[in-house]
């Protein structure tokens, strides 16, 4: 049987994630090289992460999640299979059993995996968070850019679905949790207004509907199987995010058409009228 930390290097991206790194970092002690790049942290994330001996340590200023994934992959010597992770995800032995047991004897070189939401520890068993495409050779995929995130395809290559999760467990405070949501729908923002929208979900987002439907749909579906708090929690954050979202695109257009009528104004008033 091929061992994991022979041929997957786990890559993670950090910005002041003392709050999560440890957690992260302790669950890949199987590896032999971690990749970790980081944005500029101020708290103990370098601190934290130099703990663990097989932590290899990169810095680069933050531009867009596209640019800095594809350094993070492309440009660290990487030769094995990449594991990419953000800072809040943790690997759990169920989904490292399935790695060595039955993806890794197939010879496949892609990989799709589950992701199982926690809140403060608690896991939902069922949530919105689609299944991702993050086990891939490093000379095989294509990163791009998508809203506040990026996109990560393997063009040709038939991606293995895993039945077990990787765990997202994201316990920074609210605050920061805010200025995230605060930028990422900035970032969304420019996605739907430069005209790469979704369909029918975003169309719903520029009519203010998304809040009160995805916020019924989050709570309904992990209410189902998970704990009470968690599940509403987890409800109350997809739907603040979706307001934020709304807000903003609502007032886009709203500052939009006010400029627009102010130009239409000043055309309209002459010299003669003075």
């Amino acid at each position: 049987m091929m061992r994991a930390a022979s041929a997957i290097t786990p890559v993670v991206l950090t910005f002041d994630e003392e709050p999560n790194i440890e957690r992260t970092l302790v669950a890949l002690t199987w590896a032999r090289r971690v990749i970790v790049v980081d944005s500029g942290s101020t708290d103990r994330t370098h601190g934290i992460a130099k703990l663990f001996s097989n932590v290899d340590w990169f810095e680069r200023p933050f531009d867009t999640f596209g640019k800095q994934w594809a350094y993070a992959i492309q440009k660290t010597r990487i030769d094995n299979l990449v594991l990419a992770l953000d800072a809040d995800m943790v690997v759990t032995r169920e989904f490292l059993n399935e790695l060595e047991m039955e993806f890794l004897p197939r010879g496949t070189t892609a990989g799709v995996f589950p992701i199982e939401y926690c809140v403060f520890g608690d896991r939902l068993r069922c949530s919105l968070y689609p299944p991702q495409l993050r086990l891939f050779r490093p000379d095989e995929v294509r990163i791009s850019d998508q809203g506040h995130g990026m996109v990560f395809e393997v063009p040709g290559v038939p991606a293995y679905q895993f039945h077990t999760s990787v765990r997202h467990d994201d316990r920074k405070d609210l605050e920061r949790w805010f200025r995230n949501q605060i930028a990422y729908t900035k970032f969304e923002e420019g996605r739907i207004l430069h005209g790469r929208s979704r369909g029918l979900r975003d169309a719903l987002r520029q009519r203010g509907i998304m809040p009160i439907v995805i916020g019924a749909l989050a709570w309904l579906r992990a209410r189902r199987f998970s704990n009470g708090d968690a599940a509403l929690h987890y409800a109350l954050e997809r739907a603040i995010y979706e307001m934020m979202l709304s807000l903003r695109l609502r007032e886009s257009r709203m500052r939009a058409r006010c400029m627009k009528a102010e130009i239409t104004s000043r055309k309209q008033v002459t010299p003669e009228m003075f």
